[in-house]
């Protein structure tokens, strides 16, 4: 995907407009000089970031409900803005962004400021243990953690109506299925359109297995 294919994808289906486009072009601009200094997003996508990064975050809204009354989102382990930057660029979503690598969380306020998103954007420089717990409507992990420990860190911060958007590429289906004896949910894998070989986890999450039942479940396979 070129970068005009990648912008005719943002018009066609989430209908970017021109305004934001060019919000979205001052960014990728602020990012690539970053990158020059810090290791922001692998070297290798630097010159596809409008497919790898922007669409590649912005699809994930083709998943979210668009007159859900609740709109707090928060993002585990941002690094360069992914997806939660892009995500508060196309969105009214109030995003919290958590990055506890002190290069990055300046990157991140920096970047916050110059997009004037202060008012809606907050980023959260610890680590996910340290952050308060809160209910939001959105979680969403890039390259965060395995699903177990992603569960197992993120949980407290879901009700059982939060809508969980997990890029896991191309071990989606394996991680959900090895996460199942240990966490309940209702998630299906959807197809990513930067990577006709990567799985986005979609769905709610219920809650953690007991340890009986665990042990029940072991116990019938053997």
């Amino acid at each position: 995907m070129t970068q005009a294919e990648a912008i005719a994808w943002l018009k066609t289906h989430l209908h970017v407009s021109r305004e934001t486009l060019d919000t979205l072009e001052t960014f990728v601009e602020f990012l690539k000089r970053e990158a020059e200094s810090q290791n922001l997003i692998s070297a290798s996508t630097l010159d596809h970031i409008w497919s790898r990064h922007i669409v590649d975050s912005a699809q994930l809204l083709l998943f979210t409900d668009a007159s859900a009354r609740q709109n707090d989102w928060l993002d585990l382990g941002s690094g360069a803005g992914f997806p939660g930057l892009v995500i508060a660029l196309l969105t009214n979503y109030n995003v919290t962004l958590v990055e506890s690598r002190a290069r990055r969380i300046d990157y991140l306020q920096r970047a916050v400021e110059m997009l004037d998103l202060t008012h809606r954007v907050r980023v959260a420089g610890v680590t996910l243990e340290r952050l308060e717990t809160a209910p939001y409507s959105v979680i969403s992990a890039r390259a965060f953690a395995p699903l177990p420990k992603l569960f197992d860190l993120a949980a407290r911060f879901a009700t059982n109506n939060t809508l969980w958007l997990l890029p896991k590429g191309r071990n989606a289906q394996a991680e959900w299925e090895g996460a199942q004896a240990q966490w309940g949910g209702n998630f299906r894998i959807m197809d990513s359109v930067t990577d006709q070989e990567a799985g986005i986890l979609v769905g709610t999450l219920s809650g953690k297995r007991k340890a009986r039942a665990i042990f029940e479940t072991q116990g019938q396979e053997k």
